[in-house]
Parts: C-alpha cells; sequence; structure tokens
C-alpha cells in the first residue's frame, strides 16, 4: 500500500511539474513590457533567491565546499550554467514574439536529439526502431524548413541547448536543488549588474510599471523552482518509464496554447512536419516500453534460472 502511495504522489508530481511547463508561456506574455533578456535576468536573481531558502529551510551545504574543490566539476557547472540560461532566454524570447508552436516543436524532438548526442558524443549503439526514429525526425526537420522558408533554428537552438544541459548535467552528478543553485549563483552577479545596468539607464521595467509588474518579474523565481522541485520528487517516486511518457505533456500542452489560445499559423506543410515527428516519438515510446518490458522480465526470470537444484537426500 505505502509503495502504490508513493507512486500516486509521484504521478502528482510528475503531472505538476510537466504541466507548470506546459502552461508557462500563458505566464511570460505577463511580463511585458520588460524584454527577454530582462526578463531572464529577472529569473536567474529570482530563482536564486528561491532556491537559497530552500537549501536554508532542508540545512544542506556540505555540498558547496565539495563542488569548490573540484575545478572540472566547477567548469561544468558553469558551462551548464550558460547553456540553460540561452534555452531560458530565447525560449521567453519565442513565447513572447509569436513563435509558441515552433518553440514547442524544440521540446518535442529534443528526446531524439539526445540520442544522437548519445551517438556522437558518449559512442551509444543505437537499436533499429531508434535509427528509425532518428531518420523520420530528420526527414520532418527538412519538410519543416521547407514549411518555414527556413530551418525551425528556434526549436533547433532549443533542442540541442536542453540536450547538452541534460549530458552536462549526467557527468555532474548532482541533485536537482543543488545543481540548480550552483548555476544560478554563478548567473546572479551577471543578471543583477544588468539590471541594475538597465535602472540606471531609466530602461527597467521592473521599477516604472507598478508593484503588480513587480511582483511578476519576482514571480520568475517560483515559476523556475517549483517545476523543478516536483520533477525531482517525481523521478524518486516513478519509474524512468513512465517519466519518460509525462515529458510529452510539456510540448503537448504547449502546442495546443499555440494554435488554439495564441493562433499561430499552421499551413499543410507544418502539420506534415509535426506529423513525422509525433510518428518518430511513437515508433521511440512503443521502442522504449518495449524494452523496459523485456528487461524486467529477465530480471523476474533471473534469479528461477540462478536457484541452486534442490539437495537430495544420501541413498
Amino acid at each position: 500500500m505505502k509503495a502504490q502511495n508513493e507512486q500516486r504522489a509521484g504521478l502528482l508530481y510528475g503531472f505538476g511539474a510537466y504541466g507548470i511547463w506546459g502552461l508557462v508561456p500563458l505566464f511570460w506574455p505577463l511580463l511585458m513590457p520588460a524584454g527577454a533578456v530582462e526578463i531572464l535576468a529577472h529569473r536567474m536573481t529570482w530563482s536564486l533567491a528561491v532556491v537559497g531558502l530552500a537549501l536554508l529551510a532542508v540545512r544542506r551545504w556540505g555540498w558547496i565546499r565539495e563542488l569548490l574543490r573540484q575545478p572540472r566539476k566547477l567548469g561544468l557547472t558553469a558551462l551548464a550554467a550558460s547553456v540553460i540560461s540561452v534555452n531560458w532566454g530565447l525560449y521567453i524570447w519565442s513565447v513572447n514574439n509569436g513563435h509558441v508552436v515552433e518553440s514547442s516543436l524544440g521540446y518535442f524532438i529534443n528526446p531524439l536529439v539526445s540520442i544522437a548526442m548519445g551517438v556522437l558524443v558518449l559512442g551509444e549503439r543505437l537499436r533499429r526502431a531508434q535509427w528509425v526514429a532518428v531518420g523520420i525526425s530528420f526527414l520532418a526537420v527538412l519538410v519543416l524548413a521547407v514549411g518555414y522558408g527556413r530551418p525551425p533554428w528556434i526549436s533547433l537552438v532549443l533542442a540541442c541547448s536542453f540536450a547538452t544541459y541534460g549530458l552536462i548535467k549526467k557527468k555532474l552528478n548532482m541533485g536537482g536543488l543543488e545543481s540548480l543553485a550552483a548555476e544560478t549563483a554563478m548567473l546572479f552577479l551577471p543578471a543583477l549588474g544588468y539590471l541594475l545596468w538597465l535602472g540606471a539607464q531609466g530602461r527597467s521595467s521592473f521599477a516604472s510599471q507598478g508593484v503588480g509588474h513587480a511582483l511578476l518579474l519576482a514571480a520568475t523565481g517560483l515559476v523556475t523552482a517549483i517545476p523543478l522541485v516536483f520533477f525531482g520528487a517525481a523521478a524518486i517516486r516513478v519509474p524512468l518509464s513512465t517519466l519518460g511518457l509525462l515529458q510529452y505533456m510539456a510540448p503537448v500542452f504547449q502546442f495546443g496554447l499555440g494554435v488554439l489560445y495564441f493562433h499561430e499559423a499552421m499551413p499543410p506543410e507544418r502539420w506534415a512536419g509535426f506529423s513525422l515527428v509525433w510518428a518518430a516519438l511513437a515508433i521511440l515510446t512503443w521502442d522504449a516500453l518495449r524494452t523496459a518490458r523485456r528487461s524486467r522480465a529477465r530480471l523476474e526470470a533471473a534469479p528461477l534460472v540462478a536457484a541452486p537444484a534442490p539437495a537430495r537426500e544420501p541413498a
């Protein structure tokens, strides 16, 4: 019963995390007339404040000393901070400039880009179904490039930056709260410096648009931290295969908002491109579930195979 309750709680945390990420395109336009860079700077600054309070609550500080003693790990953390800042900044800009559908495509193809990086960077070997999925996704990008009249660079940069971030996080092997604290700490001074410079130039919207606007900008810290906390809680309670399926919630919500709420254009060639991406993801998901099922079956059969034969009584 306890295991079932834990799994149910994990599913709720997972729905919460990916639900917030899926609905966040509704939040960024509320921060206008602040530009994307100003919003990004506030996100970096207030995220550190929220994460710092969380660390204070759980009294988890020992990792800081350990991180400072490892230059390689510190360098990887700085690289992760730089990559995620590109991802965050471009995503905010794309939502506030009418590219919600194209940005959703970036998170649809992110698992496929991660697989490609696994082959190119880590030397991983793909199963046949994974090769088929990657090939279909490459064809989808070509179709979408024809539809847009240019490569879908927003989607590609979002997908590649987030996949790179995931690869770095895998090498870092730090907890979610700790890694976010380290990354935002590295971004804090440049972000705060930029916000102070904007204020000195009289171009900051934080002080000029009223208290409500200032509170919304401060809420970027919560919008960043809360889904990450939920994601961390889900990751330790539900199987990885389940979490992999839940991740499609966010781009599905984003795509729906782009088409139904923001009324972005979807000509036939874009529908064709997205359909190819969805077909690739369906193959990838089927292959992942089949592989997980086979692995479980082998694990369950292993004790039966390895069990020694009962000893015979002496004649």
